[in-house]
């Protein structure tokens, strides 16, 4: 073979991929990326100011907008005082919702309940009332204000009683909502490592529940043994902060099984953006404005504080409908994990790409 023939040859090898490898590879490697380097910066640009803005959104605005809406609060007494007290209350329109009791056995019965926050009882040596900081410091303080207030203006004076205290050492309740972010971003954690190590079925579930329920011990021997936030049985406790990291790292991993790496993403922000703002551990569900209150009660984080309020100061009055949202969502995660590659479709054999150099032609003759 001619030596122009030949070079015409390796040309033609060169330029379909079957000859020798493009200059561009020799040495340094091309960048994976298919999308644009504009493109990428573009979206830098875009969408971090847009997650600062909707982590703004989300933290921020409940707090702005703090205030009772539709409060559970107990009055108890003769009907027609009951009646005078109701009166006064509706001047703060939608702030209560009024539950009568007969007497105040009957109103810290409901205190101790949690069927409302604190009650009104109006007896012969003037009103008292009842709050249990332990439900929410802030709405007992907000009780305590509107109601001395009210009776300041009419120069009497309110005997006030906790019915259910919190405890001494988080008297205002900072300690006990601190902890809600901690345990959200540790589900949040093992959700999204199950996730991108790459463990799948029996080993993704075995990884969620052992790190939730480390976490969950972890996190009780802090909050109770060590800061004394919190004032139940120790073990129940560790319990519901088990279950609410599972509900949470379930809710990422489950996402991330059925949509892929974007589903890790949608579930880190339901959790972190809009679980934790909207759980009002530090305020009260009913202080938020709406949707925000319902819907952090739907949502692992409100749930979970819920639960253990329940469950560490009212004997467990009220763990019922948390118990369960925690337990929908941890089965949901733990299903999706197990079951998740099933309802995804494999995906296809990357196509090989040829390396071998194309034949030479055979001389004829």
């Amino acid at each position: 073979m001619s030596a122009p023939s030949a070079a015409s040859t390796a040309a033609k090898a060169t330029d379909t991929g079957a000859g020798t490898t493009p200059a561009t590879a020799v040495g340094t490697s091309a960048p994976a990326h298919s999308v644009p380097p504009n493109r990428r910066m573009a979206a830098v640009i875009v969408l971090i100011p847009l997650v600062a803005a909707l982590a703004l959104w989300a933290f921020a605005w409940p707090n702005a907008r703090t205030a009772p809406r539709d409060l559970p609060l107990g009055v108890a007494g003769p009907a027609t005082a009951v009646t005078q007290v109701e009166k006064q209350l509706a001047h703060r329109e939608g702030a209560f919702e009024i539950h009568r009791y007969a007497d105040e056995t009957a109103a810290r019965e409901a205190i101790e309940d949690r069927t409302v926050y604190g009650a009104v009882v109006v007896t012969q040596a003037g009103p008292k009332l009842l709050t249990a900081s332990a439900a929410s410091p802030m709405v007992a303080q907000l009780l305590q204000q509107a109601v001395t207030q009210q009776a300041a203006e009419e120069g009497v004076r309110v005997a006030i009683t906790d019915v259910v205290a919190t405890s001494p050492n988080d008297p205002r309740g900072a300690a006990f909502g601190a902890g809600v972010l901690p345990l959200a971003l540790a589900g949040t954690a093992s959700g999204a490592m199950v996730t991108l190590l790459g463990l799948r079925r029996g080993r993704a579930a075995g990884a969620l529940v052992g790190a939730a329920v480390l976490v969950g011990l972890a996190a009780t021997a802090i909050t109770e043994s060590w800061l004394g936030v919190l004032g139940g049985h120790w073990w129940a406790e560790a319990g519901v902060l088990s279950l609410t990291t599972l509900a949470v790292g379930g809710t990422v991993a489950g996402f991330a099984s059925l949509l892929g790496k974007p589903g890790m993403g949608l579930g880190a922000l339901l959790i972190v953006f809009v679980g934790n703002p909207f759980a009002g551990a530090a305020t009260a569900p009913q202080l938020l404005p709406e949707p925000a209150g319902a819907l952090g009660r739907l949502l692992p984080p409100g749930a979970g504080v819920s639960l253990l309020r329940s469950v560490s100061f009212f004997d467990g009055a009220a763990a019922l409908a948390p118990a369960l949202v925690l337990t929908a969502w941890a089965a949901f995660g733990l299903t999706a994990v197990l079951l998740g590659h099933l309802l995804r479709r494999a995906p296809k054999p990357a196509e090989r790409t040829a390396t071998e150099p194309a034949p030479a032609p055979v001389p004829a003759g």
